[in-house]
């Protein structure tokens, strides 16, 4: 395993178009979004050291108290370095600006104030809780802003950074930071328990949304990480958790997993919104890592059964299309009708895509490929993995390249 790993194309070109806009005129604000451990803060780094700007970045999560007043303070400090560099400005990064409390309302009067004095300050907002994030955008800075969505580490990045095979990416998933653990798989589970985990819903989803039942919540991930690839109505996943809540608040639970990059219920398609709304999910990791964390099967163990292997294969293709959605590409269902199923259904535009994974597990409904193409007339239906597509090149490709006309 390479012990400087490589910047993998994708992260250079999402740098690069990061650096293009904050190299512009001060139009917007610009807003790195996405889960932890996915490069956020690094990347920012090495786009601001690159650029002939002089630049700023400081980080709220720091363990002093932040509140408006040093946010204002960091602000007029970086206000100093546009004043000096008149002719080309200079850019302020701020770094998990959500747990400043009210954050969103000062950086609008400071934001709007220099827009005011023509100061050519550029402004970098980064942040872990995208649904605190965007709740904070919208309220307070409309027409502000431009959101780019940095999602979890694909098979072709993890291989070209750390050389991982295909078997090694299923397994231990797309975390560059716990990569190195991979020689000790014991140490690496409770890397991914303790530091992502744990620290992600309880400092992510517990502190900046309202939970009412943060025990429940936590049995929710543990469900979905268990049944990831699974087709599960609410009912059922209450009977599951022994619960007395309700299929709302489960929806909820869902909604701010999904929003922290780790759980994503995908709705089953319709064409008829209302219907998507209120049908089964099915449950699907975005990032297998938190599938296999919570197996407890090492990798020799986890390769030897071929049910969980088969579900931990359609599970990666899942979050590969998954984290395409979640930065808007594409949007993502699975399909079923009776006892024919579609394992995910793919709109971008006017191109439908359907798509079946030949994992080697039993599944629960047969092949609903030919159905589906009666029903819906998709431009592409795609078989993933078995005599179709190989899993390995179908997870080395962009989702884009898969729904090219």
């Amino acid at each position: 395993m390479a012990s400087k790993p490589a910047t993998p194309a994708f992260r250079r070109a999402f740098g690069a178009t990061l650096a293009a806009r904050v190299a512009e005129p001060r139009r917007f604000l610009q807003v790195v979004a996405g889960p932890r451990q996915v490069g956020k803060t690094t990347l920012v780094r090495q786009v601001l050291d690159e650029l002939a700007l002089p630049s700023r970045f400081v980080s709220a999560d720091e363990p002093t108290l932040r509140d408006r007043s040093w946010l204002t303070a960091q602000w007029d400090a970086a206000r100093l370095l546009a004043r000096d560099a008149p002719d080309r400005g200079a850019v302020l990064a701020l770094d998990e600006v959500q747990k400043i409390p009210n954050w969103s309302e000062t950086v609008k009067r400071l934001w709007d104030e220099d827009t005011a004095a023509g100061l050519p300050l550029r402004v970098v907002l980064l942040g872990s809780a995208p649904l605190p994030m965007e709740r904070g955008l919208a309220e307070s800075l409309a027409g502000r802003f431009e959101i780019l969505r940095l999602p979890h580490w694909s098979f072709a990045e993890m291989d070209a950074a750390f050389g991982f095979s295909l078997e090694q990416y299923l397994y231990f998933g797309g975390y560059p930071g716990a990569a190195p653990l991979a020689g000790n798989p014991a140490r690496w589970r409770r890397y991914i328990l303790d530091s992502l985990v744990e620290t992600t819903i309880s400092r992510d989803v517990l502190l900046m949304a309202r939970v009412d039942k943060p025990a429940l919540l936590r049995r929710v991930f543990e469900l979905g990480c268990r049944y990831s690839g699974q087709v599960l109505s609410y009912t059922k996943m209450l009977g599951q958790l022994q619960d007395a809540g309700n299929t709302t608040t489960l929806a909820h639970y869902l909604e701010l997993l999904a929003g922290a990059g780790m759980l994503a219920g995908i709705p089953k398609f319709a064409g008829e919104a209302v219907r998507q709304r209120g049908s089964s999910p099915k449950l699907q990791v975005l990032n297998t890592a938190l599938l296999t964390a919570f197996s407890r099967l090492t990798p020799p163990e986890a390769q030897a059964d071929r049910e969980f292997w088969g579900r931990l294969t359609e599970s990666a293709v899942g979050a590969h299309l998954a984290n395409a959605a979640a930065t808007g590409t594409c949007e993502l269902f699975y399909w079923r009708d009776r006892n024919r199923e579609v394992d995910f259904v793919v709109r971008a535009g006017r191109m439908l895509v359907a798509i079946e994974v030949k994992s080697g597990r039993a599944p629960a409904a047969l092949p609903g490929l030919a159905a589906f193409a009666d029903a819906f007339r998709p431009q592409r239906t795609l078989l993933v993995g078995g005599d179709g597509i190989p899993v390995e090149e179908f997870l080395s490709r962009s989702v884009e390249h898969w729904l090219q006309p």
